[in-house]
């Protein structure tokens, strides 16, 4: 028997990743066991919570019009729909960027006392922005980070430009701390260009980290989940692009090559899958996240952590799960089961 009966796959977000959400907000939904669970499919943007469908155990996908959806009542997480009160036992949150990846959402679900498939609030809140992350893992046995700096709207950002490319050198990669799928990033060669690179990110935020460029040889990616015994870890990716680097174009527009498993030595493989585990513990994460990397002459340098990872059809994790010889349907569960 199943732990829980009633999902709700909560997508859409008051990011500028709202629409990626929502298809990995319908692939998920798509991909849960239907023999065990009801799925209910809820898009909440800027405030505003409905559901768009659900699906009862071995039935068909019932749609909403989008005139017609019914509102989800967030004093208690339930929804009144073809006169019945659904109150959902479980939340599969899909949501990239805010509030679903900054700890907001996540604390919501912990007052009401929901469980959900993420890390809890705190870590989300402390991973999703990249200077605090990087913070948290400094000094972390066999964890490399690329030398920083941080700027926030606030300051005077020519003359933390001229400090950042005197300290830090070039190329500099340029990211607003708190975003998601590339949005706000920039690739900077040239001192004169950083000051509108910085500025272009806090389109996106109001904080922004600059890192030195590391040379690749490899970009590498792992996906870790827990299995309610054991932190595993999924074949590793290699990202391959034809772009300066792997942003929103070669992710979502066929730019970029994804390897499963990544053509990489057996060592380099362990240890990108180590160092996922025990970042994995490190933080206190649970049910599923990613790590990115960049393998470089010096040894392999971590990038970001993803909380909620892209499920689309283009994305990485089903890739490393069919690899793994994985069901997805079987793997969705097994998140659910052990979140």
């Amino acid at each position: 028997m199943a732990k829980y009966n009633s999902i709700a796959v909560l997508y859409g977000s008051d990011s500028s990743e709202w629409e990626v959400s929502c298809r990995s907000g319908e692939f998920t939904a798509a991909r849960i066991d239907e023999s065990l669970f009801d799925v209910y499919e809820i898009f909440a943007r800027h405030g505003k919570w409905s559901l768009v469908a659900m699906r009862k155990r071995n039935s068909m996908r019932v749609p909403f019009p989008e005139e017609a959806r019914p509102e989800i009542d967030k004093t208690d997480f339930s929804v009144r729909v073809l006169g019945e009160k659904v109150k959902f036992d479980f939340v599969y949150i899909m949501q990239h960027g805010s509030p679903g990846e900054t700890g907001q959402l996540q604390g919501y679900f912990e007052m009401l006392g929901i469980p959900f498939s993420t890390c809890s609030a705190f870590v989300t809140t402390v991973a999703f922005d990249k200077y605090s992350c990087k913070s948290y893992l400094r000094g972390m046995d066999g964890v490399k980070l690329a030398p920083d700096a941080l700027v926030r709207k606030d300051m005077d950002v020519d003359a933390f430009s001229v400090r950042a490319v005197e300290r830090l050198g070039l190329p500099l990669f340029v990211k607003p701390t708190a975003s998601g799928s590339s949005f706000g990033i920039t690739r900077v060669t040239r001192a004169e260009d950083l000051p509108g690179a910085i500025r272009f990110a806090f389109s996106e935020c109001d904080s922004v980290i600059v890192e030195r460029g590391i040379t690749p040889q490899h970009e590498l990616t792992c996906a870790v989940y827990s299995d309610g015994g054991e932190v595993r870890a999924l074949p590793i990716i290699e990202i391959v692009t034809t772009n300066d680097y792997f942003d929103y174009d070669a992710k979502y527009n066929g730019h970029s090559e994804e390897i499963c498993p990544a053509p990489v030595s057996a060592e380099l493989t362990a240890l990108v899958q180590d160092v996922s585990r025990r970042i994995y513990s490190h933080l206190g994460c649970k049910g599923l996240v990613r790590m990115d990397y960049i393998a470089a002459e010096d040894g392999l340098y971590f990038l970001e952590v993803n909380i909620i990872p892209g499920m689309t059809n283009a994305s990485l994790v089903p890739k490393m799960v069919r690899a793994a010889g994985m069901d997805i349907t079987a793997f969705l569960t097994t998140i659910i089961e052990n979140a």
